[in-house]
């Protein structure tokens, strides 16, 4: 289950359906029916947005890996900056709590929703819309991971959905602990992290900019986003929280570069492989059958010859990818040799739409994509 396993067709990701309960069946993300409800989850989005906001680095490091890279931010999958949304009724709210409003007196009501039909009734919709751009929506009783990549086991990005929550709530407890009241505490966590949440598009080009205004990272490849895991800061909540030790921190993430580095290096092995054992030979012949009628041909020599250069030059950067620690080999992989495959692949594409359908070695995307029709 490749995230991206054709270019221009969309991906395949995961959505982890998260939620936190009481052993007395009480479920913090549910807007509840009665008053100890509805402060439970009043309370229990600020720990949350109090997480997201403080370990923002960490929620993204949940998601990276080399195939996600393909997806985030693609038009198809959320971008790689990490925001919540709880909607936005419950943003007013937040704006009310702010500005010395009760912690009670957000309604949540579900709505009829049309169908468009006239021949089907209205149908009940959620307490708040579902934005599809988000990373974190709220869906009625629990929110929802939406970046988790489809080749990922979900145990990983729920633990740090965990452990952020529970750095959260140590967070409000402290502040109740040390003689603030409930209402008062909560207001000042969203006030602190209010930057956290946004109910916009996550796919409009607006957001980035305005995403970089309120100090929210970008982490749009996965050495970027894994050099932020073993932070002084990532390291004292997982110890605080007793997940991790400082030095399981520094391993995590040694493994993380290292199964990086690994997926890339198969890939453009086998891509090399790819070339030399099965595409050269196909253009060879294929070129061959235009001897005695050049004019066919077009430009086909130049585009098969391409190949071959770009091949070498893959070849070259391949042999140039050991660097003194799995950091530096991971982020040459991203930014050198990565751009190398795209190139090589590009020729290759051009190939594919000129050489003859018999002697093309790989399946084709027609043939992928729609054999079921034939």
């Amino acid at each position: 289950f490749h995230e991206k396993p054709f270019a221009g067709i969309n991906g395949s990701g995961k959505h982890a359906n998260w939620s936190i309960g009481t052993d007395t069946g009480l479920n913090f993300f549910y807007p509840g029916k009665n008053e100890e409800g509805a402060l439970l989850f009043v309370t229990a989005i600020a720990c949350l947005a109090y997480g997201l906001s403080q370990h923002n680095e960490l929620v993204r490091c949940a998601v990276a890996h080399s195939g996600n890279d393909h997806r985030l931010g693609a038009q198809e999958a959320p971008p790689a900056i990490i925001s919540l949304y709880p909607g936005t009724g419950f943003e007013s709210h937040v704006e009310s709590i702010i500005g010395g409003g009760p912690l009670l007196g957000y309604k949540a009501e579900k709505k009829k929703q049309t169908t468009g039909s006239c021949s089907a009734m209205p149908i009940e919709a959620p307490v708040e819309d579902r934005n599809r751009t988000a990373p974190f929506p709220f869906c009625g009783n629990r929110f929802e991971f939406r970046a988790v990549g489809s080749s990922q086991n979900c145990s990983f990005p729920i633990m740090i959905c965990n452990t952020i929550m529970a750095s959260g709530m140590a967070h409000l407890s402290g502040l109740i602990e040390k003689g603030m009241s409930h209402r008062d505490a909560v207001a000042q966590v969203y006030k602190e992290n209010k930057h956290i949440i946004f109910t916009g598009n996550g796919y409009s080009a607006e957001w980035p900019v305005e995403a970089a205004k309120r100090g929210l990272p970008n982490l749009n490849t996965t050495p970027k986003a894994v050099a932020t895991w073993n932070s002084a800061k990532n390291k004292a909540v997982f110890e605080q929280m007793k997940i991790y030790s400082p030095e399981e921190t520094e391993a995590r993430s040694e493994v993380m570069f290292e199964s990086y580095v690994t997926a890339i290096s198969v890939e453009a092995d086998t891509m090399v492989q790819m070339m030399e054992t099965s595409m050269y030979a196909a253009c060879a012949k294929d070129l061959e059958k235009y001897q005695t009628l050049p004019k066919l041909a077009g430009n086909r020599k130049a585009v098969y010859e391409s190949i071959v250069d770009e091949t070498e030059k893959l070849k070259k950067v391949i042999q140039a990818k050991h660097k003194p620690t799995p950091q530096e080999e991971a982020t040459y992989l991203c930014d050198v040799l990565k751009p190398q495959m795209a190139a090589l692949r590009e020729v290759v594409d051009k190939a594919e739409g000129l050489i003859e359908k018999a002697l093309y070695p790989f399946p084709t995307y027609e043939t992928m994509l729609y054999s079921h029709h034939f």
